[in-house]
C-alpha cells in the first residue's frame, strides 16, 4: 500500500527554548526565512505524502495561519510586483492538504499519535516529529517509506548518539539486515542503568508505522515521565512482529535544543541562494576575532 499520509506531533511545550517559546510555538522558529515545520512538511511532501495532520495544542493557532492563505498580503505583494516572494507565500498554503487537531492534555507522544486515529484509518502513516528537522537530498521520510514498502513492517529512522547522551533517547536491540537498514526486535525508552542500554542506536525523528499502533497505544500505560510514550507502543510492535531501523542519511538539527537551533540558522544560511555568500564572507570575519 503506498504511504499517503503523514502526522507531525506538535504539541509540546518547548520548555527546554523558554522564554522564546513563552508566546511563540517552537516549530515556528524560523531557520533564516522559512519555520521550522515548513521544512518538515517539505520533506514529507518531497516524499509522496499528499495528506498531513499536525497535532497542535492550546496557543498554536499561528502554525495553522502559517499555512493559510492571506489574501491582503498577497494583494499587497502582487500590485507591487513581488512575484517572487508572492510565489514564497502563496506556496507554504498550498504544499499539501493540511488538517489540524488539538491534543487537549498533554500526556505523551504515544496520546498525541492516538489523536490521529480517525485521520490515518487503517493505512500505514508516516511520523516526523515537529522538533526534529532533518536537511538532505534524499528526504529521510521517504528514505523509511521505501524501507516499508520493502519489508512491510514498522520503520524507525535510527542513528548512533553517544553513551552519554543515550539516556536522553531510546536504545534499540538492532541486527544490521543490509547497509544501512537493520532489525529491530526490542527498545528501551531513556536508559537510566548501563544494563538497560541494548545499542547505541536510537529513534530519531521519524518512523512509519502501521495502523495496529492504534490498539496497542489503547492499552499503553504511562511510562517515563508519567507520560503515554510512543516508544513503548512501539517496543511491543518490535517484540511481537519486529521493526525495520533506517540509518537515514540526512543533518538532524534538534529545534527542541538552543544550540541545534543556533547550528540549523548557520548552516542553512550559508547555503542559502540570497544570504548564503555574504553569510560566509561574515563568518569568516567573525572568526578572526574568537
Amino acid at each position: 500500500m503506498k504511504i499517503t499520509k503523514a502526522v507531525i506531533p506538535a504539541a509540546g511545550l518547548g520548555t527546554r527554548v523558554l522564554p522564546a517559546t513563552k508566546a511563540m510555538p517552537k516549530e515556528m522558529l524560523p531557520i533564516v526565512d522559512k519555520p521550522a515545520i515548513q521544512y518538515i512538511v517539505e520533506e514529507a511532501v518531497r516524499a509522496g505524502i499528499t495528506d498531513i495532520l499536525i497535532i497542535t495544542n492550546r496557543g498554536k493557532d499561528i502554525i495553522e495561519d502559517h499555512f493559510d492563505r492571506v489574501p491582503e498580503l498577497e494583494t499587497a505583494l502582487s500590485s507591487r510586483g513581488k512575484t517572487d516572494i508572492y510565489e514564497q507565500v502563496v506556496s507554504s498554503a498550498k504544499l499539501a492538504n493540511i488538517f489540524f487537531v488539538r491534543q487537549k492534555e498533554t500526556k505523551g507522544l504515544g496520546h498525541a499519535i492516538s489523536c490521529a486515529r480517525s485521520f490515518v484509518g487503517n493505512e500505514p502513516f508516516a511520523v516526523l516529529y515537529g522538533d526534529d528537522v532533518i536537511m538532505g537530498e534524499d528526504p529521510a521520510c521517504g528514505q523509511l517509506i521505501r524501507a516499508y514498502e520493502e519489508f512491510g513492517l514498522g520503520v524507525l529512522g535510527i542513528k548512533e548518539v553517544s553513551k552519554e547522551a543515550i539516556s536522553k533517547y531510546s536504545s534499540l536491540k538492532v541486527e544490521n539486515l543490509k547497509d544501512n537498514i537493520y532489525k529491530c526486535t526490542d527498545m528501551v525508552e531513556k536508559p537510566q542503568k548501563p544494563e538497560e542500554i541494548l545499542s547505541l542506536y536510537s529513534i530519531l525523528g521519524r518512523c512509519v508505522l502501521p495502523p495496529e499502533i492504534f490498539d496497542i497505544l489503547d492499552h499503553t500505560a504511562p511510562g517515563a515521565g508519567g507520560e503515554i510514550q510512543l516508544t513503548d507502543a512501539m517496543k511491543e510492535l518490535a517484540r511481537t512482529k519486529g521493526m525495520t531501523g533506517v540509518d537515514f542519511t540526512g543533518k538532524r538539527y534538534d529545534m527542541g535544543n538552543k544550540l541545534g537551533i543556533m547550528q540549523a540558522q548557520v548552516e542553512t544560511a550559508l547555503k542559502h541562494s540570497e544570504i548564503g555568500e555574504d553569510f560566509k564572507a561574515y563568518l569568516k570575519e567573525l572568526a578572526k576575532t574568537l
